[in-house]
């Protein structure tokens, strides 16, 4: 019989406290004001309260007059008001907010303590960087990550905990896929929901084998109830069971609690595990393996690293490791093994080009190398610049794909859906608008900002410090900016942002007129007003061209476009550019934002008509 008591065992998570990785970055940047300060009970109360004053953390239950400093991204917020704010709070233990703000950084190698003092490690500061490839950064991080360790009490040894959960994952589905093809099956890697109940509760690098076991029996099982109901009986036993057994305990409330975490764990991990680009989405969405593009690499590392933790004779040596960007060393960054990495490479961009010039599609030119007379280093540089020859055969395949009319068809569907979306929707929204633009057929480049996996498909938002999509025609420049907030918090975190990298982006390219095309499932009108301000009246001195359409107004673009296509003829950029001039104009004729908003429709429903009207001629 199971003890009520619970004991020390439990799931490991990536991070309860910062879910989003880009945050991190920001979390990061706001210690940096800390470096070198002894990290005291006082400081640590310190970093809380600045990482308010940077609006960097926003607590609940703000006044009227705290909600303005966060709600007007531009008006500074002195410290005392900051302060206020964390002391309203009443926290039991004050200084235990800003250690657990600070736990991440230190976790992944980003900031560590010296002599009781806070350092940003050459890791940290590579990621505060501009330059900055957030996979390969969490990729370094993942491979040294361990629990248990001697920087952290959270896990113990005696509780059973012994992994390197990125790489116990990796051995994880590596062994799923094993057992399911010797059933005759054909490996998918493991779904979402075997991935948050097993991956989680793998807290033992001995225990992979089992685990892989388990995975194998309980979709076995699945398959053998006869309908959904059955299917889903089933689901709930197995999971209350195997959480009973995993905290050893029949406590209900601990159960349900556990099975509540797990689902947000593994949803958690799944999306900092994706940035590595060595697992990747299938299955539409519902399966995670491992990226066969990285075929190499992977095997190299399971061969050479079966996930357990590594010794350390004190938390100094542990730290220097986890904080140093050369390490650990690859076990494929060997001459031998760099040069199958190369070879393999080529004969991929090779059947890409050969793929693409059999559907007529010019594609650049790239200069192959004579791999039998590369030394390690210059191997390293010829691959990435393979990788980045192959990612820019992946946009001008997915530019000609997006020209039929079944794949415009498919972009409207999804645009009109994408309340429905297995993925995560900004990603989404981000991705659909950059296929979008594609269709639209004449652009010189269309280039999105967000990082992608091997399949070149997205792995997380662009970055906060650049447009979502940068757009170059031969007539004029644009960038596109999509969100899915509707409430006041769109204005809060876009309309500032937007004007900035448009301004920026003005800077880049200034050989021609810039636009932006802002998209959101609705406009709110605090975002308009923020922007009919920098169009009539300009944005640090001169006058921006903001367009802001709905998901629905924007479809209608589509619309049109698949129209055309019907009709055998050819969109063109300049009729985009009419669209954009037309309801920039608008605003010469109307007396406020709100009258601005209410007559975009109208705008976009006259051009569409005019444009139609001509094609049928």
């Amino acid at each position: 019989m199971w003890s009520n008591k619970i004991i020390m065992k439990k799931p490991w998570s990536i991070s309860t406290t910062v879910r989003n990785p880009e945050r991190l970055r920001d979390f990061l940047g706001v210690l940096k004001i800390l470096e070198g300060e002894f990290f005291n009970l006082e400081s640590q109360i310190k970093y809380q309260i600045i990482l308010i004053q940077n609006k960097v953390y926003k607590p609940t239950n703000l006044t009227k007059e705290q909600k303005g400093y966060f709600d007007d991204i531009e008006k500074e917020m002195p410290f005392s008001i900051a302060k206020e704010i964390f002391d309203a709070k009443n926290y039991n233990d004050p200084p235990h907010r800003g250690r657990q703000s600070f736990n991440p950084l230190k976790k992944f190698g980003f900031a560590t303590i010296i002599d009781s003092k806070v350092r940003i490690t050459e890791l940290g500061n590579h990621f505060l960087g501009k330059d900055y490839d957030i996979g390969e950064i969490f990729f370094r991080s993942f491979l040294k990550w361990q629990i248990p360790n001697l920087d952290s009490n959270n896990f113990r040894k005696k509780d059973g905990f012994a992994i390197k959960p990125f790489i116990g994952t990796l051995h994880l589905i590596n062994e799923v896929n094993k057992k399911w093809k010797a059933l005759k099956e054909e490996p998918v890697g493991i779904s979402k929901e075997e991935f948050s109940l097993f991956v989680p509760t793998l807290i033992n690098y001995l225990d992979i084998i089992r685990q892989a076991e388990k995975v194998i029996d309980f979709r076995k099982q699945i398959r053998e109830r006869k309908n959904d109901k059955e299917k889903r009986a089933f689901r709930n036993r197995y999971r209350k069971n195997f959480a009973a057994k995993f905290l050893n305990t029949s406590d209900n409330k601990a159960i349900n609690s556990l099975l509540n975490n797990l689902k947000d764990y593994g949803d958690n991990t799944i999306r900092y595990f994706r940035l590595t680009r060595y697992i990747y989405i299938r299955g539409s969405g519902y399966y995670i393996d491992l990226e066969p593009r990285r075929y190499i690499e992977l095997k190299k590392l399971l061969e050479t690293d079966n996930a357990a933790p590594v010794d350390f004779k004190n938390v100094g040596e542990y730290r220097s490791y986890i904080t140093d960007i050369a390490k650990p060393v690859l076990p494929w960054e060997t001459e031998v093994e760099l040069k199958r990495i190369a070879v393999k490479l080529e004969n991929e961009t090779k059947a890409q080009v050969n793929n693409l010039f059999a559907k007529k599609v010019i594609v650049p030119e790239f200069k192959y190398e004579d791999i039998k007379t590369l030394g390690a280093a210059r191997l390293k540089q010829y691959i990435e610049a393979l990788r980045i020859y192959r990612r820019k055969l992946q946009e001008i395949e997915i530019h000609h794909e997006s020209q039929s009319i079944v794949k415009i068809e498919e972009y409207i569907d999804l645009l009109k859906n994408i309340h429905k979306s297995k993925f995560k929707k900004g990603v989404e929204l981000e991705r659909l608008a950059a296929l979008a633009l594609n269709a639209l057929n004449d652009a010189l480049e269309i280039k999105p900002n967000y990082p992608v996996g091997d399949d070149n498909e997205p792995t997380f938002t662009a970055p906060a410090y650049k447009p979502d999509i940068e757009c170059f025609y031969e007539k004029f420049n644009s960038v596109c900016e999509v969100t899915m907030l509707t409430n006041r918090s769109q204005w809060y975190q876009e309309g500032q942002p937007v004007m900035r990298h448009v301004r920026d982006f003005e800077t880049n390219y200034s050989d021609k007129t810039v636009y932006c095309l802002f998209i959101a499932p609705r406009l709110h009108q605090d975002t308009i007003e923020t922007f009919w301000m920098a169009i009539k009246y300009g944005y640090k001195g001169a006058n921006q061209k903001i367009i802001p359409l709905s998901i629905i107004q924007f479809i209608k673009l589509l619309e049109v476009l698949l129209e055309i296509k019907k009709q055998g003829k050819r969109f063109k950029h300049s009729e985009l550019l009419k669209l954009y001039n037309g309801i920039i104009k608008l605003t010469n004729n109307v007396k406020h934002s709100g009258e601005w908003l209410e007559k975009i429709p109208n705008t976009v429903e006259e051009w569409q008509n005019s444009l139609l009207s001509r094609v049928k001629l």
